[in-house]
């Protein structure tokens, strides 16, 4: 059953904490160790440079299951990466291997079933292993290069999602295996019983990393690709209209050509154009036919930059 309380940045650390001990290994995670004190969730924020928001979204929606963060601006997307990453490195290089060697140490292998239990939780491991590295080679380094103002041109998120999944079949073989086979002996009953709930308990775990990178990780990296768009589309229009030279290109221009663009830029239409200058529609499409040629440009807000830019009109009389 979900807590249902939404926890804000003045609530004491300890109280996430005692009401939800699963916190745990995430406080790991965002880098905030134990020992915080009396202190509230933003003073040990504060104190091990983490950003409250970002957190205290990530606690809520993973205690609650609530948010809505597809315009959420005020998601830190370094906070979750680096998050992210140390959940990684927690779950491959610690919990994985702890849970085997508990395994290990429940069953007999010498035993074709403790063999087959080893083989198949080898196997969900391995698909584990490799979806993370994935993730760490792939999707991080190309949020690093958005962060950055640099993203490769042949990635995107959606690529990510098509990638995203977990190995939930033969985590369930797994569990079935394990309740099936438990020993008759008391000590190895008891190991194994242990080891069963880690791994429903990792589960759990898994499950909500995941949703954490679907509803807030991946979000925000497309608020970050749609930025790195609006840019690009702003560094294109300069370029064309800088391209051959802004005075150069300025010359070549007719004298009812610079007359079409700065009725253009005011906002006219083809038939006020026309009207306004006393010429036919044609005229006008023609005219707006050689500028494109003339000038490369061929998009309302490139003319605007260009006619602002080489004194045809005045800002404060450009229709934005």
């Amino acid at each position: 059953m979900k807590n249902q309380k939404m926890y804000e940045a003045d609530d004491k650390m300890i109280s996430l904490i005692r009401d939800n001990y699963d916190l745990l290994q995430a406080l790991g995670s965002f880098g905030i160790s134990l020992g915080f004190g009396d202190k509230t969730v933003r003073e040990t924020c504060i104190d091990n440079h983490v950003d409250t928001y970002t957190f205290l979204a990530v606690v809520n929606f993973t205690i609650n299951g609530s948010g809505e963060f597809e315009n959420d601006e005020q998601i830190s997307v370094r906070t979750l990466l680096h998050y992210l990453e140390a959940s990684h490195a927690y779950y491959l290089d610690f919990q994985l291997p702890f849970i085997r060697r508990e395994l290990q140490e429940s069953l007999d292998e010498r035993d074709s079933l403790g063999q087959l239990i080893m083989r198949f939780y080898d196997e969900y491991a391995h698909e584990i292993r490799r979806h993370m590295q994935y993730e760490q080679k792939t999707l991080f380094p190309y949020v690093e290069s958005l962060l950055e103002g640099h993203p490769a041109s042949d990635y995107n998120v959606e690529t990510f999602s098509k990638h995203h999944g977990a190995a939930d079949k033969k985590l369930r073989e797994l569990k079935l295996l394990i309740i099936k086979y438990l020993p008759q002996d008391g000590q190895h009953n008891n190991q194994l019983t242990a080891t069963l709930h880690d791994i429903y308990d990792n589960e759990a775990w898994l499950r909500q990393h995941a949703q954490v990178e679907d509803h807030i990780f991946v979000p925000a990296i497309r608020r970050l690709e749609q930025m790195a768009k609006q840019s690009d589309v702003s560094r294109n229009i300069s370029d064309m209209v800088f391209k051959a030279g802004v005075g150069e290109a300025a010359e070549t221009l007719s004298e009812r050509e610079r007359e079409v663009i700065i009725a253009l830029v005011q906002g006219m239409a083809n038939k006020e154009i026309a009207d306004h200058l006393y010429i036919s529609v044609n005229t006008v499409i023609t005219h707006r036919r050689n500028i494109a040629r003339k000038l490369q440009i061929h998009s309302p807000a490139g003319l605007t930059i260009y006619a602002i830019v080489n004194g045809l009109v005045d800002i404060s009389s450009v229709k934005l």
